[in-house]
């Protein structure tokens, strides 16, 4: 939600928050009539500055309609040529009147144009934060740490890289996941919550699909994000999952992620968030990690290898396996994983310390925070290394 400057009057703050949340919907009617994504996401900028300069004397009765008809004719203007524009010029009024609100909901239309394949993450997450998620640049920059102007190039990049293709239908939906997926993971950052963000996107994805799917990354984001008040100390030390304070869990998302979960694998279409989201609800369930029900979630994550096969599923597993099956063979397991996957050398540490090699786990603490990729991470691991040591 876009933030009114200091000093805004009361009506501003209010058409502010209005044009916030009006100005995705208009950009998905313009892209659903068929305009091109770079030039409609213009028009509706253009749009919502002239609201902006004359809604404060009185929003209009239908204020996402007067918000289509101004930017459908700025695009009309951009794109037609002089003849046919002023053909359409003789059949509007000068000033635009309110049209009639379109009811359709663009959200899985404007996403998946925003996570096109030809994007990287960073580009399609930047994107789908300023064109659907109603941010201005500069909160998308600030929520990414890097200077405006970077990140208006980022977004002009990706509209550039858009221009000109075709889209008059939703597009694939996986697209659409990996990118929301990537969105929720990037973390917290002051005044733009990207996993809020995330949450709130999908929650909007979820109304306008019954991919269960879909549902599936919305259980996981619910039951992952539930444990956020408990996963930092008052001084900023990262807490792992089996020494956190479940009491500072936040049941009511734990229980709406269960409802939402338990709803998509009824459908008996399971997929690889579905099946993330059971594990994290299986760690959610314990009420303590020493009743953890690890049988399960290694079963899971047998779905999960035979669903989507990857070297940091593989990693998760061995850690399931450690705790089943005993922690050298979970470290068997975990030889199948390559040394230069993210996390491996800790994942080793964890199990050489269940094995009872002190020694080693401490070596291969102090080794993989090293890796770390955060400095939050790289502390925990080292004070892991020194409690061993100690």
């Amino acid at each position: 939600m876009t933030v009114p400057p200091g000093g805004a009057t009361a009506p501003e703050a209010r058409v502010a928050e209005l044009l916030a949340e009006l100005g995705p919907r208009v950009l998905g009617v313009l892209v659903r009539r068929g305009a091109d994504f770079a030039t409609a996401e213009d028009c509706v900028q253009e749009a919502l500055l002239e609201a902006s300069r004359r809604w404060p004397d009185g929003v209009p009765d239908e204020p996402q309609g007067w918000l289509v008809t101004v930017a459908w004719r700025r695009f009309l203007d951009a794109r037609r040529s002089e003849t046919a524009r002023r053909r359409r010029e003789e059949q509007v009024h000068a000033t635009p009147d309110p049209g009639p609100t379109e009811q359709t909901d663009d959200t899985l239309l404007l996403l998946s144009r925003c996570c096109h394949e030809s994007l990287s993450p960073a580009s399609a997450v930047a994107l789908t934060l300023r064109a659907v998620g109603g941010l201005t640049t500069a909160q998308v920059a600030r929520a990414y740490m890097v200077p405006e102007a970077t990140m208006a190039q980022r977004i002009s990049r990706a509209k550039r890289t858009l221009s000109g293709r075709s889209f008059d239908r939703p597009g694939d939906v996986r697209n659409v996941l990996r990118v929301l997926y990537v969105m929720f993971t990037e973390g917290h950052t002051g005044e733009v919550d990207l996993a809020r963000e995330a949450i709130r996107l999908t929650r909007q994805l979820a109304v306008a699909t019954a991919d269960t799917e879909v549902a599936g990354l919305l259980a996981l984001m619910l039951l992952t994000d539930a444990r956020r008040a408990a996963r930092w100390t008052a001084r900023g030390e990262l807490v792992p999952l089996a020494e956190q304070d479940r009491s500072r869990w936040d049941t009511a998302a734990i229980a709406e992620g269960v409802q939402v979960l338990q709803a998509a694998l009824a459908d008996d279409r399971l997929g690889e968030y579905q099946v993330q989201a059971a594990i994290a609800a299986l760690h959610d369930d314990a009420p303590r990690a020493e009743e953890t029900d690890w049988v399960q979630i290694l079963e899971w994550y047998d779905e999960l290898v035979a669903l989507a096969d990857s070297p940091v599923v593989r990693l998760n597993r061995a850690i399931a396996v450690g705790h089943v099956d005993g922690a050298l063979a979970g470290l068997r397991a975990l030889e199948a994983v390559l040394d230069r996957v993210p996390r491996r050398t800790a994942a080793a540490a964890y199990l050489r310390e269940r094995a009872g090699d002190v020694q080693e786990a401490s070596e291969l603490y102090v080794r993989a925070a090293a890796e770390a990729a955060t400095l939050a991470e790289r502390h925990h691991l080292l004070r892991c290394a020194a409690r061993l040591r100690g």
